[in-house]
Parts: C-alpha cells; structure tokens; sequence
C-alpha cells in the first residue's frame, strides 16, 4: 500500500499560541475581577455594543416578526430533525444494576448538569445551526437551564435569526455578548445568572482558548481548532462534486484544511484543476478564504487501493469524512477515527451541518482518535453508586482491610475492620 502527494499542505505559519494564551487568560481574569462591568466594557470595545446585555423577551419577539414564515419554518424543521436525533440518542442511555456478590449491589445512573452555556458564533456568518445543535441537545438531555450568548452588531444585538432560533430550540437566558466576555459571563455567572456547569459550541480561536483555560473549573465539549474535511473517492465518483465539496468546507476560514484521498490519478488531477476554478466563483469573502485554505491547506493523496485510502484517513482522524467510493457498507464497518462520517455522494458534510440530524459541534485537528462530537452524552454525568446488606458486605470488607494493608493504608483498613466485626 503506498501513497503519492498530488498536492501537499505548505507548512503553516507556528502560530503564536504563548500570546494568544497570555492574552486570553489576562482578559479571563479582568472579567473575574471586575465583574458585569469589564464585561460590559469589553463588548463595547470588541463588539461596539452599548445596549443591554441580557436579551428581553419584547426584543426576541420583536425578531421574530422580522422573519419570514418560510425562514421560521426551515429553522423549524432543522431544530425538528437535530432534536429526534438527540432523543434517539438519549434512548440509547439506560441505568444499570448487577449484584457484585450476593447482598452487595453496584449500579450506574446518569444525571443531566444543571446549567449549560452555549455559545453561538457570529461575525463573519450568522451561525443559526449551532443554535440549533448546542441549545437543542441540551435541552434533550434534560438541562435544567441553558444560557446563551453571540456576538452583537452594533445598534443591533444579535441577528434576528439567531435570536429566533436561540429561543425556539429552549435557551432560558440569552446574552448579548461575544468572544470571551460571553464565555467567561457564562462560566462565572455574571449578570446575575448560575455559573455554567459546562461551556459547549464552537468560536473563534479566542473563544476556544479561553475555553481550554476553563477547562477544569467548567466542563467544556472540546478544544476546538479549525474545521477540517476530507472526502475519500474512488473512479466512481464524480470530479465535480467532489471539488465543489472540498471547496465549500473551505469557505469556513483561511486556515480550515480539506483533504482529498483518492485511487484514481485522472480524479485527483480533475479536481486539482476544477476546485480553484469554483473558488473564483463565490462571493468575496468566501472566495478570499477558501482560496487560501485550499493554497496553504488543502492536500491530495493518490492511494494504492481503499486500504491505504482508509489508513489515510484513520491518520488524519478528520473532522467531517465524506466516502464517495463503493461498497459503503464496507467503509463504515472500515473507518474507524472520524467526527461524522458522510456515505455517498447524495450527502454532503453541508447538509450535516445545518439539519440532516446529527450535531454538527465535532472534534477538529485530529482529536477525533479520541473523541465524538457532542451529543446528549456530553450534557450528563454517568455516576455509580453502591450497597450491601450486613451479611453481604462480609467478603468485600475482609478484602478491602487485606488490601488496604498491604499498600500501607490502615484507615482505609480499620474502617473496612468495622464492617467485617457488625
């Protein structure tokens, strides 16, 4: 199995993470200190927003008047099929209960955390659809209260739409606030809200440090970095989806990488030729960044046969995987390190993103070797607990003191000691 580079990724820029730590964890500590007040001063600074911080209801329906029916009913049926998919998920959750030894029982239950924090980016796009895959699965999972924030425009607040779409999915609390004053506000229970018990939903590289530097004191969903896709093709698919599939996971940013692994020549050098083409053909900023992801990111691998194809991808660990090879059964009792993987050219990772069912809030730069994306799962604790009769207990208290006795730890010995003598 071997694999030849039609095009290879130029070496990144190191990018200056000791700056972008020490800055984000200064303004950390400057909203931790001063409060409601650093914040407000910092999305005046950041966002130019003057208004109030905490969302009305008046102004959410006031947005949604702004919106059309046909608008409300797509972010219906979006939020409609993200949230069947998060309760056929939570059916999959289940308590559990064996007798260890007779007269000493062991279970596990889970417990939904009582406050989340969603975080819902804005800027460059009006991400509705993360809206919809953070506050609904949350709200599957049986949050007792979920908070919400994006950035505001100025004069405005936030988009009609998001706004919209933050209440419709169940989001209790909304806040006007972006970057890190919104995570931070958040995480410590600014405005007089509960402090989140985890921080969920993707941002900036600001927003996923600060994240990161939460880490511990809230839960978070993931370090996130920049999105990442590759689509695994063999002399079936078509050269022109394929391109324009790469190149539409390139418009997320300058720095998202897209990959393409191939076993046909002719396909690989087919896109290699169409996908700049397409990229001229969009808007501006789109066009801007999808160019340069594709210049500095963007890899074509040339594979033996669909087992190097599928090592490939094992390594990459991608984000978003799109299989359009045949034989797809055999692809998905194959891979094994994806986010979310996509059969057949009639998906597409732009239709998972936005309303096909799953979340869309998925591990980037490789951490899917370790983790899925989110999921009702992530919003609950799997605990266990433990009891036993008298008489039941004798054998494992006996156990425990011998244990315990030999690793030196006499408390832990004399107290199993009681339970062996009642």
């Amino acid at each position: 199995m071997t694999i030849e580079y039609l095009k290879k990724a130029t070496a990144p820029a190191e990018a200056a993470e000791r700056d972008l730590r020490e800055t984000v964890q200064g303004l950390l500590d400057r909203i931790e200190q001063g409060g409601d007040e650093v914040a407000r001063d910092l999305a005046r600074t950041f966002d130019r927003w003057e208004g109030d911080i905490l969302v009305s209801e008046e102004t959410i329906a006031a947005a949604e008047a702004q919106l059309s029916e046909k608008l409300k009913s797509d972010l219906r049926f979006a939020h409609d099929n993200i949230r069947r998919f998060a309760e056929a998920q939570k059916a999959t959750i289940a308590p559990c209960q064996i007798e260890v030894v007779p007269g000493v029982f062991a279970g596990q239950k889970h417990i939904p955390v009582l406050t989340a924090g969603c975080y819902v980016p804005g800027g460059r796009y009006s991400h509705v659809a993360s809206a919809i895959m953070t506050i609904t699965t949350a709200k599957v999972a049986g949050v007792e209260r979920i908070l919400a924030c994006s950035p505001p425009q100025p004069g405005v607040g936030i988009p009609p739409a998001i706004l919209y779409t933050m209440k419709l999915c169940g989001a209790d609390t909304i806040l006007n606030l972006g970057g890190v004053q919104g995570v931070a506000a958040m995480a410590f229970g600014l405005f007089g809200l509960p402090e989140a018990d985890i921080l969920v939903g993707p941002g900036n590289q600001y927003v996923a440090e600060a994240k990161r530097l939460l880490f511990g004191r809230v839960g978070i969903d993931m370090v996130a970095g920049p999105t990442d896709s590759m689509v695994l093709a063999d002399e079936t698919a078509d050269a022109e989806t394929v391109a324009w599939d790469l190149v539409s996971q390139a418009e997320h940013g300058a720095n998202s990488p897209v990959w393409l692994a191939t076993t046909d020549r002719a396909l690989g050098e087919a896109v290699l030729q169409r996908a700049p083409e397409l990229i001229k053909a969009l808007p501006d900023l789109n066009g801007a960044n999808a160019a340069a992801a594709w210049r500095d990111h963007a890899e074509v691998l040339l594979c033996s046969d669909r087992e190097a194809m599928a090592q490939a991808a094992d390594s990459y660990a991608p984000e978003h995987l799109h299989v359009q090879a045949a034989d797809l059964d055999w692809w998905l009792s194959r891979l094994r390190a994806y986010g979310s993987l996509f059969l057949g050219a009639e998906t597409t990772v732009s239709m998972g993103d936005k309303c096909t069912g799953p979340n869309h809030v998925l591990p980037t730069s490789r951490a899917a070797r370790y983790t899925g994306g989110l999921s009702v799962h992530k919003f609950m604790k799997t605990v266990t607990w433990q009891r036993g009769t008298a008489q039941g207990i004798r054998e494992i208290a006996a156990t425990t003191a011998r244990i315990s006795r030999l690793e030196g730890m006499e408390g832990h010995a004399r107290a199993a000691d009681l339970r062996c003598a009642s």
